[in-house]
């Protein structure tokens, strides 16, 4: 799951720290790919700290549940078949594509369905003490954190997540996520006709989208 839909899980939790770790795999795959953290097990005298790392375990159990689940396998495989028109001699794998197209969709309906709030969101993100975060990568491993600290000062300064909000955007996003590894991935006719799938695609998951947050709600109480 993208940012947001991790969020939506603990939107309603008070800790910064927590909400951070929630998200925090996907910041640092983001800063640098090559970044690998396994902090999973480890407990730390500082309860801030602590935070961090209960949000980083809640992160993995989401992904498990999600990427499991017949919700995931179905539309991702369908989201795939309908993207590959429309992108046909792009270097882009189609099952990538698919997989983070569902994602950003979802990310897309919790906004404009008022589940969610981006402010709020990055309102937890800059509460966070930059010295706890520091303390918390240093104890998961990390030698030097400055990659991080610049790319997350910028994550939280250019918002683009309120970007999510607009759907014929989505396209856009999905673009700017196929370049970490594809250096052109779409052309502008391609991009275009991805907004097109992508915006039926939406209203087609209007009316049901929650049910697999609700289905990994249930798994979550039970875990």
């Amino acid at each position: 799951m993208n940012f947001l839909s991790h969020y939506y899980f603990d939107r309603s939790t008070t800790s910064c720290y927590f909400v951070l770790g929630t998200v925090l795999p996907d910041l640092l795959k983001n800063a640098d790919k090559n970044i690998i953290l396994h902090p999973e097990k480890l407990h730390h005298t500082n309860s801030h700290v602590n935070d961090i790392i209960k949000g980083w375990n809640k992160h993995l159990e989401v992904d498990r549940y999600f990427h499991s689940s017949p919700f995931f396998t179905h539309h991702s495989h369908n989201l795939k078949l309908k993207l590959l028109p429309a992108i046909e001699g792009s270097p882009v794998k189609p099952f990538f594509l698919g997989h983070v197209a569902l994602e950003l969709i979802l990310d897309n309906l919790l906004l404009t369905t008022g589940q969610i709030q981006v402010d709020e969101f990055y309102n937890h993100l800059g509460s966070c003490d930059e010295k706890v975060i520091a303390e918390f990568l240093h104890f998961g491993g990390m030698a030097n954190s400055t990659i991080f600290f610049n790319f997350f000062d910028v994550f939280k300064n250019e918002g683009y997540l309120h970007t999510y909000a607009d759907t014929q955007k989505i396209a856009y996003a999905l673009k700017r996520i196929c370049m970490r590894i594809w250096k052109n991935p779409f052309t502008p006719a391609q991009e275009a006709a991805m907004d097109d799938v992508i915006i039926a695609y939406r209203e087609e998951l209007l009316e049901s989208y929650l049910a697999i947050f609700n289905d990994i709600e249930k798994q979550l109480s039970h875990s």
